[in-house]
């Protein structure tokens, strides 16, 4: 095997393509922003920091909020992942708990988990389910006897009416939509 010839498709690459056909059915990277805004909500408040011989606890008297708070962004955001259908409600709840992080877990993790819980919840809320391509109707044959193209009569193929779908035709005459051009025709 060559350095030039390709790769056979593996496991990876079968992976690797049934990760993104999942990956595109959901709002996954909302999810992930979600998820990712728990952490520093969590873990700044129960820091240890050390500065040479100097520790310097971040604790405060609102652990167990900050600890609430980012448990529940982290569930929010693997629910975005695997209950699609709950992004309205998961996107407002991350968008809450991000702004009551502000005063109860270090202004929201040092604005870091306030900021990815903002981007993610508004990334839910705006998340919509793709509509899946339509199929396209087998193409009719377009020939006329002997091979030759059918000929269309434009003269009359425009003066046809065009009504959308759930509409009542017009049979006035006085709409210019209809073909009528304003005119009433009698019979």
């Amino acid at each position: 095997m060559s350095a030039e010839s390709p790769a056979a498709p593996g496991q990876f690459a079968h992976r690797r393509q049934q990760f993104r056909a999942w990956r595109g059915t959901r709002p996954f990277w909302a999810g992930l922003f979600v998820l990712i805004s728990g952490f520093p909500i969590m873990y700044f408040p129960y820091a240890h920091i050390k500065l040479g011989g100097l520790t310097v606890a971040m604790a405060t008297t609102a652990g167990a909020g900050s600890l609430i708070i980012g448990v529940l962004l982290v569930v929010l955001g693997i629910t975005l992942w695997f209950q699609k259908h709950v992004r309205t409600f998961a996107g407002i709840a991350a968008i809450m708990l991000g702004l009551v992080s502000l005063p109860v877990s270090n202004f929201g993790g040092f604005i870091v988990g306030f900021l990815f819980a903002l981007l993610g919840g508004a990334m839910a809320v705006a998340w919509a389910p793709g509509v899946p391509p339509a199929e396209e109707p087998a193409g009719q044959d377009a020939t006329g006897v002997g091979g030759a193209p059918e000929a269309t009569d434009y003269d009359t193929t425009l003066l046809r009416p065009v009504n959308p779908v759930g509409e009542p035709n017009d049979l006035s005459g006085t709409s210019p939509v209809n073909g009528a051009n304003g005119r009433h025709s009698a019979g």
